[in-house]
């Protein structure tokens, strides 16, 4: 049997999503090879508490203080001498803590932004599912890792795919440009469950209606990035700063099925492709084991059942996100923090029903528009710039009722 101090250490920034859990699924398929150090959440000790039962973590941080009470009471009515900590301060200890060997972040929004810099600081694999990390502080954050000599894998599904389809040159720590044969990237987009809809079908669409993701299961915040094809338009930052691309060698196509994740073009005619049914298990398992493969006991694709593949350009009448994607990576500086303080806001008002869907991305070009640019240059300046473009937006939220 593996000596317990051989195990992999792994602590997961946001371990009651839908990441977290399935990170917690690929751990439990492999115990010989990872133990579960910490976790975190915001409010929902409930789940913590039966997640902390199950893989009897050090450490369990609950944002709220008011939820870590509630978790605190629950383990020791049960014995359990997992130790729970609250607040952001935690958050930054846990991710960084010397015991540790893999951060899974995956706490969703500009909230995740730290504490993933704080694991990339600290020289950690960080497994990266919050794409806030790079769309508000990627240069800085992208410096980090490649000073602290951090091992950065994401787990998005589509830069996954990206990721596995690179040479294997390109990939340890993303420190060149991909001009190895590489022509181009293509992102792939579900289209979300709005795909066909018409536009005036679009101004009535109700948070209940844009959380059912055809192909996903994800939260409310992600579901809806997925429905205004949003998510696509943050991913395309992303992979412009994760693989040092310039904006003209992204492409992002729909794909409704979600089988092909991404793919690389070659300068000599080829076309590499991940395929996979759409489960993020295989993206985590692959991050959390790379070069090596593990178990994610997700169901083997099966060619002889599909169909039909499709894939179609983006409407971007009907979904201009990815246009306004686009404008932020070419103008640079601050402008991707305010997209996405703009976008977060929006989305909260919406799911709030004090904003309608379709105007989701008209706030989010007025405040691209209103907010002046300024040079990224620290991570006080991001977050000066998170900061304005959030009351911002407010601001126009609130004119717009």
């Amino acid at each position: 049997m593996t000596d317990v101090q051989e195990l992999q250490q792994v602590t997961i920034l946001g371990s009651t999503g839908s990441i977290g859990i399935n990170t917690l699924k690929v751990i439990a398929d492999n115990p010989e090879s990872y133990r579960v150090f910490a976790l975190s959440a915001s409010t929902k000790f409930e789940l913590m508490f039966e997640q902390c039962q199950q893989f009897r973590p050090a450490f369990a941080v609950m944002v709220e203080p008011a939820a870590a009470k509630a978790l605190e009471d629950l383990l020791s009515r049960v014995g359990l001498s997992t130790r729970v900590l609250s607040g952001e301060k935690a958050l930054l200890d846990i991710a960084a803590h010397e015991q540790c060997d893999i951060v899974m972040a995956a706490i969703v929004g500009g909230v995740g932004l730290m504490p993933t810099l704080r694991a990339a600081q600290a020289g950690k694999r960080v497994l990266l599912a919050n794409k806030e990390a790079l769309v508000m502080a990627g240069p800085l954050f992208m410096k980090t890792v490649r000073e602290a000599g951090a091992l950065l894998l994401p787990i998005d599904s589509e830069h996954n795919a990206i990721f596995q389809c690179l040479p294997i040159g390109a990939k340890a720590r993303f420190e060149d440009k991909l001009e190895q044969g590489v022509d181009k990237v293509v992102l792939t987009a579900s289209g979300g469950p709005f795909l066909n809809s018409k536009m005036e079908e679009l101004a009535h669409v109700t948070p209940a209606q844009a959380c059912e993701h055809p192909n996903w299961s994800m939260g409310p915040k992600i579901s809806v990035d997925s429905a205004t094809l949003m998510n696509k338009a943050l991913e395309f930052i992303e992979a412009s700063i994760l693989f040092n691309l310039a904006p003209a060698r992204i492409e992002v196509l729909v794909h409704p099925q979600s089988i092909v994740h991404s793919m690389v073009y070659y300068r000599d005619g080829s076309v590499l492709a991940q395929m996979g049914n759409p489960d993020m298990r295989t993206p985590i398992a692959h991050a959390m084991a790379w070069p090596n493969r593990i178990k994610s006991s997700v169901q083997t694709l099966d060619l002889k059942e599909i169909v039909s593949l499709d894939f179609a350009a983006v409407d971007n009448d009907r979904f201009p996100a990815i246009l306004l994607g686009q404008q932020a990576v070419e103008t640079g500086g601050t402008a991707p923090v305010i997209l996405n303080a703009a976008n977060e806001i929006a989305v909260d008002a919406f799911l709030a029903n004090t904003l309608s869907f379709t105007q989701i991305p008209v706030i989010i070009e007025r405040a691209l528009n209103q907010q002046e640019c300024s040079c990224a240059e620290s991570i006080e300046a991001v977050l000066e710039a998170d900061a304005k473009a959030r009351e911002l937006t407010r601001q126009l939220v609130s004119n717009c009722q």
